[in-house]
């Protein structure tokens, strides 16, 4: 697995919130090792905020794209960035 440091912002389309999608999230997150959030968005979608591993974070998009979530995901829209840090576990927001 890469160790090289990083941030995922993954904005989730579909049928994701009220599904228990967020609580999902945060558990496979957990087990990845990864900070960061699951946040529901007026708009109907979830916005997940991964910050570990590459490796550990392209595993959590690969779950996310998986088709076996709670839910259904349409669309999953990624973007890489570099870790500002400063999270602590994984929350629900």
């Amino acid at each position: 697995m890469n160790s090289e440091t990083t941030r995922l912002s993954a904005w989730v389309h579909g049928r994701v919130q009220g599904v228990g999608f967020r609580w999902w999230t945060r558990s496979r997150a957990l087990e990845l090792g990864l900070t960061g959030y699951a946040r529901n968005h007026r708009d109907g979608r979830v916005h997940v905020v991964a910050e570990g591993s590459r490796g550990a974070c392209e595993k959590l998009l690969a779950l996310l794209n998986s088709g076996d979530t709670p839910g259904r995901v349409d669309l999953v829209v990624e973007d890489w960035a570099a870790t500002p840090g400063g999270m602590a576990g994984f929350e629900e927001r």
